[in-house]
């Protein structure tokens, strides 16, 4: 399962003390960390599936290209101009099951799009939204943020139901929003506030 979309330039934008010293994420069966070049493996495991790049614009990636990204990656772990990308893996008794990225939208950095892409081999117990729901937590409570989007190929069923289940809400569709390997295809719009998770946690 991957949902992801290659983060666009934001020429200005408010400082933020980076989130580095906050690292690793922890819960209750998982590690979201830093990349280290060790994880290109493993990494490579899932992205060179084409199954799981199936919905986005890029194809399955060579050792090559793994290697690459993994070492662009080991650097993206703070949140502290308007080019910055906060990129993690999430990881399960020291094995890596998938990865997290987020990246501001607008000047304010208080607004983040998220993507992520998950090894297949370890889907259906839970992980993505154990990750996605820390993650979510963390972009608030650390943050500051105001408001985490996501974008989502309406074929992708898995990032689709994934989005309902760590509560975010449908915000619309666009129509013919992105190329996808040769096709016009809609995106689905997926948002949630700081004051939905406030309101949730405070309860009725």
């Amino acid at each position: 399962m991957l949902n992801r979309r290659e983060p666009e330039t934001i020429k200005s934008g408010a400082d933020r003390e980076p989130p580095s010293m906050l690292l690793p994420i922890t819960t209750d069966r998982l590690l979201l960390r830093r990349y280290h070049p060790a994880d290109v493996r493993a990494t490579h495991g899932y992205y060179g599936d084409p199954e799981v790049v199936r919905w986005v614009p890029w194809e399955p990636w060579t050792l090559d290209e793994t290697e690459e990204r993994v070492r662009r990656r080991c650097d993206r772990t703070t949140w502290e101009g308007p080019d910055s990308t906060l990129s993690l893996v999430v990881s399960h008794l020291d094995v890596l099951v998938g990865d997290i990225c987020m990246w501001p939208t607008d000047y304010t950095m208080r607004v983040g799009e998220m993507g992520w892409a998950f090894d297949p081999e370890h889907q259906g117990r839970g992980f993505a939204s154990e990750a996605v729901s820390a993650f979510i937590g963390t972009a608030f409570d650390v943050l500051g943020l105001h408001r985490v989007v996501a974008h989502v190929d309406p074929r992708n069923q898995a990032s689709l139901r994934l989005c309902q289940r760590v509560g975010m809400t449908m915000e619309g569709q666009l129509r013919s929003h992105s190329l996808i390997k040769g096709e016009w295809v809609d995106t689905v719009l997926f948002g949630i506030l700081a004051t939905d998770v406030l309101g949730a946690s405070l309860g009725p």
